[in-house]
C-alpha cells in the first residue's frame, strides 16, 4: 500500500516504521521544520551567548515504556546510552519525600513508602493501606471517580508531597479534575510491571535525537519519504475515473492515511475528507467534533542558568519542589547530569496558565527560595499551549479508525493511557497494524 504519515511527531513515527516493517511505503509530512512533535529540540542561546540546544518540554520515561524502548532500537538508538536510569524519585531539596528502591515490586514501593523521609508513621501506613487497597481491587474504580476521590481521607502532607505532584506528572491535570481510572492504570503499568518498570529514564540527548530524528534517518535509508516543512492542506476522497487509491492528501493519491497530528488539526482535515464524500460523513464529521471538542493543558518549562558552578549542581538529576500560587513549578531537572552545561537546570511547571514573563520570574524567585540559587539568569522559556489533553473523569476520547483508510493515531485517541510518549507511540504502532486489516 501506499500510505501517507501526516505528523512526525512520536506517533507518526511509531506509524511510519511499523508501515515500513509492513511492506507498505511510506510517505511522512511534517508541519515543522523540526522532527518530533510536542516532543522536539529546539534552539537557544545560553546567557554567555554559545549556543545551545534544548527541548521543548523536559519529559520523563520509565522503566515500563517498553514500545519506546522497543522502537528506539528498530531505528538504532541505545536507551542504556541514550537515557539516565534512576529509580522513581520525588524527593525535595530539602532531602524529605519519597525514592523508591530499586527492588523488585512491590518491595520497591513497599521499602520507598517505610522509609520516606520527613512522613510520620500514621502517614507511611495511610498510604501503604490505600496502596493495597487499590492492589486488592485489581486498581479499578467506579465510573466517573477522580484522583481526589480516589485519595479522600488521606493525611493531607501526602497529598501534597505525593499524591499532586504524582498526578500532575503522569496527567497534567490536577487531581480534583484527573481520571481515576487513567491514574490508576498507570501505576499498575509502571509500579507493577516487574523490576525496574517504575524506573525514570532521563533523556541524555535531545527529544529530537531520542527517537524521531532517528526514525526520519531509518525510514530515508529504507527509501521512504520524510517531508519536514510541509503542511497539509486537503485530504479528500478520491472518485472513481481518478488516479488509482482511496485518498489524496493534497492532490496526491494514496490507499490509506493515518493523521498523527494535534486535535484540531485532525479535526480540520477529517471535516475537509468528509465534505469529499458521497456517503457515511456523519460519523467523520462526528469524530471531528469530538476531537475539537477536547480540552487541553499548557506545560511550561523554564530554562536558567548561573555560572557558579559551586552552587549550580543539584544533589540529584531531578528533585521535586514545593508548588504553591506564585511558585509554580513543580519539578527542576539538573541538565549537567544528563550531559549538557554545568549550571542549566529546567523548571518544569504542568496544567500551566498565566503569563509567561510573570512565569520566569516566580520560577526564578522559586529557585532562589527552595534551592538557594540568588544568581541564576534566564535563558529561555519554552510554553507548549497545547501539550496534553485534560485526562478528566469519563472522558470520551476519538477513535483510530475514522473511515475505510483513514485512521488516527495522536495520543489523544481513544486508548487506556494519558497523553504520554508512550500512549503516542503505541497508537502509532496499533493504527499500522490496522493498515492491512
Amino acid at each position: 500500500m501506499k500510505v501517507a504519515i501526516i505528523g512526525a511527531g512520536w506517533a507518526g513515527m511509531a506509524a511510519a516504521i511499523g508501515a515500513s516493517q509492513a511492506g507498505h511505503s511510506v510517505t511522512v509530512l511534517e508541519a515543522a521544520r523540526t522532527l518530533g512533535g510536542r516532543a522536539r529540540a529546539v534552539a537557544a542561546t545560553n546567557t554567555d551567548g554559545s549556543a545551545l540546544t534544548l527541548d521543548n518540554g523536559q519529559h520523563i520515561l520509565i522503566g515500563a515504556y517498553q514500545e519506546c524502548q522497543r522502537l528506539m532500537r528498530v531505528v538504532g538508538v541505545d536507551p542504556q546510552a541514550a537515557m539516565l536510569r534512576v529509580p522513581l524519585s520525588l524527593k525535595f531539596p530539602d532531602g524529605t519525600g519519597l525514592q523508591l528502591s530499586d527492588l523488585a515490586p512491590p518491595w520497591d514501593a513497599l521499602f520507598g513508602i517505610t522509609f520516606a523521609k520527613g512522613w510520620t508513621v500514621h502517614e507511611r501506613f495511610a498510604l501503604l493501606q490505600r496502596a493495597s487497597l487499590w492492589r486488592i481491587r485489581g486498581f479499578q474504580c467506579k465510573s466517573g471517580e477522580s484522583v481526589a476521590d480516589l485519595c479522600a481521607g488521606l493525611p493531607p502532607k501526602l497529598l501534597q508531597e505525593f499524591i499532586d505532584p504524582l498526578c500532575i506528572s503522569a496527567l497534567n491535570t490536577v487531581a480534583a479534575e484527573s481520571s481515576g481510572r487513567v491514574f490508576l492504570r498507570v501505576l499498575k503499568d509502571s509500579l507493577f510491571s516487574g523490576k525496574g518498570g517504575s524506573n525514570m529514564l532521563l533523556p541524555r540527548v535531545d527529544l529530537s535525537e531520542l527517537f524521531p530524528a532517528a526514525a526520519g534517518r531509518w525510514l530515508r535509508a529504507k527509501g521512504h519519504h520524510v517531508l519536514p516543512g510541509y503542511r497539509v492542506q486537503n485530504v479528500r476522497r478520491l472518485q472513481p475515473g481518478e488516479e488509482s487509491g482511496t485518498w489524496a492528501v493534497d492532490e496526491v493519491g494514496f490507499d490509506a492515511v493515518v493523521l498523527a497530528t494535534p486535535a484540531h488539526e485532525s479535526a480540520r482535515l477529517v471535516a475537509l475528507a468528509a465534505d469529499s464524500c458521497n456517503s457515511g460523513t456523519t460519523s467523520m464529521y462526528d469524530w471531528a467534533r469530538r476531537a475539537q471538542s477536547l480540552e487541553f493543558a499548557a506545560i511550561a518549562t523554564v530554562y536558567a542558568s548561573t555560572a557558579n558552578r559551586e552552587s549550580a549542581g543539584l544533589k540529584a538529576p531531578v528533585l521535586a519542589l514545593r508548588s504553591q500560587v506564585n511558585r509554580p513549578a513543580q519539578f527542576v531537572f539538573d541538565r549537567e547530569h544528563l550531559g549538557g552545561p554545568a549550571g542549566l537546570l529546567a523548571f518544569v511547571v504542568s496544567a500551566f496558565e498565566g503569563s509567561r514573563d510573570e512565569l520566569s520570574e516566580q520560577v526564578l524567585l522559586q529557585a532562589r527560595e527552595q534551592l538557594g540559587l540568588a544568581d541564576l539568569r534566564h535563558v529561555q522559556t519554552v510554553v507548549e499551549k497545547r501539550a496534553t489533553f485534560k485526562c478528566t473523569p469519563d472522558l470520551v476520547r476519538p477513535s483510530m479508525q475514522i473511515a475505510p483508510g483513514l485512521f488516527a493515531c495522536a495520543d489523544f485517541v481513544d486508548g487506556p493511557y494519558p497523553a504520554t510518549l508512550e500512549g503516542a507511540v503505541l497508537q502509532g504502532t496499533a493504527a499500522a497494524q490496522l493498515l492491512g486489516a
